[in-house]
């Protein structure tokens, strides 16, 4: 089945050194706070790359690219919506979260944030973020499970059901053994992989084609030959269209997967020059997506008789320009890009579940005083339990990967984005507001589709601002927070203000 040619050796050797890195890492987790955050010891560069990596999923190099292949500049106001979003995630939340999260009882994970910080001595707001988070990220790790699977498929010729267990297989091995501070080290490397390809292939593309003008040329007349217009970043679209394309942007505010890193961080100090280094990676990785599937529509317009795989998913366009354009050792390091993307995600993403059963459920509502081995080892059988559910979820050949990012993004975004941001900003909120806005947030984006099937608007906007008005009308009309958890908000301001000093 794996032909040892010079793409595959290449291929293998990567998935190789992500698991040793697993093992490596095994050797520095010695309890839960090592296993979910990495004992809070990130640096400014691990955290910088590991958010950027954890934040963009295949969907970087196999979503992005088939949308602008398919509908021109356009998709690339998904691209500016992000880049706005993730720099005033990194301005605003990153630094107060890392310290309300230490001055709320040290919390490890987002549910146990937020019990802390409203005392919900219910329980019930940390069940209920816990739960969205579970059912939100089965969704998200499917997307993931499937752009791996799309790699397999193509590279290696199996079939679909079987390429989802290979593409999933090297990321559950290294999360299950090194937990998070193998995530964190190999998003580091990944990210690394993954700005050499995004910035290598369009530049490759340019060259085979003559050069930019006669690529732009080439698109024109590609456009003209369907009836579009590929350069035009309004075509076919209205305000409300483009709105919903620049509101991915909001989503930041809410990923539990990338709040993580900022709550892994060693020091508030570490975020300026992390943002610094997470945002120039995302526009260089950004900009090359776009370029690839703008320039790729020149390619294979040009090129028709090797376009048949791309007219049919042209989630395909980055692959099959790789497999083109590239010397089979070269093929192997760029397709390797795709998997790092893949593994990058569902890695953290799969961290994330394990740490919302065994801290917020387990240790949270069965087995408050279970042993640091006992909540290590349980995370890791959780790690398999969730990859399993998202490779059930994964087994439609069919399912896009564009699609189902889209729809888990912005059950985040609208959940959790305007609870972390008025916890940061708003004393006054309280636990009846939080829970509030979770319920609309997400109730919203599990609905909108289907009460307004006509719909041209991205449920992130209603989501987002109904879950805004939600818990800023509910705290006000329900008791406030208490002296003490008032008084725990500004000291831990106070410090997030002395320490940016």
């Amino acid at each position: 089945m794996f032909g040892f040619d010079p793409t595959t050796t290449t291929f293998l050797i990567y998935i190789i050194g992500m698991v040793l890195i697993g093992f490596v890492a095994y050797r520095f987790t010695n309890n839960l706070s090592d296993y979910i955050l990495g004992g809070r010891r990130l640096g400014s560069f691990v955290t910088g790359l590991s958010a950027g990596a954890s934040d963009m999923s295949g969907w970087l190099l196999m979503g992005l690219p088939g949308a602008v292949y398919a509908a021109g500049l356009v998709e690339g106001w998904i691209a500016i919506g992000l880049t706005i979003g993730a720099y005033l995630n990194w301005l605003f939340v990153a630094g107060r979260l890392r310290m309300h999260t230490e001055y709320n009882a040290n919390a490890l994970t987002l549910p146990d944030y937020f019990h802390h910080r409203f005392g919900d001595n219910t329980k019930i707001l940390k069940i209920v973020s816990a739960t969205i988070i579970l059912f939100f990220f089965a969704i998200y790790c499917a997307s993931g499970v499937v752009a791996g699977a799309r790699l397999f498929e193509n590279l290696f010729g199996v079939p679909y059901a079987t390429a989802l267990w290979y593409g999933a297989l090297a990321t559950i091995i290294y999360t299950f053994i090194g937990g998070f501070l193998a995530v964190s080290w190999t998003d580091t490397i990944q990210a690394s992989l993954m700005l050499f390809a995004l910035f290598l292939t369009p530049i490759f593309v340019l060259i085979h084609l003559g050069g930019f003008a006669d690529t732009h040329n080439v698109i024109i007349a590609a456009g003209q030959y369907v009836g579009k217009d590929f350069t035009d970043i309004f075509t076919g679209t209205t305000f409300v269209g483009l709105l919903s394309l620049a509101a991915w942007g909001l989503g930041y505010f809410g990923q539990p997967h990338i709040l993580a890193r900022f709550m892994a961080a060693d020091s508030v100090k570490s975020m300026p020059n992390a943002r610094r280094i997470s945002m120039t990676w995302m526009i260089i990785c950004l900009f090359g997506a776009v370029g690839i599937g703008f320039f790729g529509q020149a390619y294979f317009f040009a090129n028709p008789e090797q376009a048949a795989v791309v007219n049919q998913n042209n989630e395909q366009v980055f692959i099959e320009l790789s497999k083109l354009l590239f010397n089979p050792w070269i093929v192997g390091i760029l397709l390797s890009a795709i998997l790092a993307a893949v593994m990058s995600t569902l890695s953290c993403q799969l961290l994330i579940c394990s740490s919302a059963i065994t801290e917020d459920f387990y240790k949270g509502m069965i087995r408050p005083n279970a042993s640091q081995k006992e909540l290590v080892w349980l995370g890791r059988m959780m790690v398999l339990v969730i990859s399993v559910i998202a490779i059930a979820i994964a087994q439609d050949p069919t399912s896009q990967v564009l699609k189902l990012v889209e729809n888990a993004w912005a059950g985040f975004g609208c959940a959790f984005g305007p609870v972390v941001i008025l916890s940061l900003f708003w004393k006054r909120m309280n636990a009846a507001g939080a829970m509030a806005g979770m319920l609309v947030g997400a109730l919203v984006v599990v609905f909108w589709d289907k009460l307004l099937l006509e719909s041209a608007i991205y449920e992130m906007i209603p989501g987002f601002i109904l879950a805004f008005i939600a818990i800023i009308v509910v705290s006000l009309i329900t008791p406030a927070p208490k002296a003490e958890i008032v008084e725990t908000f500004d000291k831990a301001e106070k410090a997030y203000a002395d320490a940016m000093k």
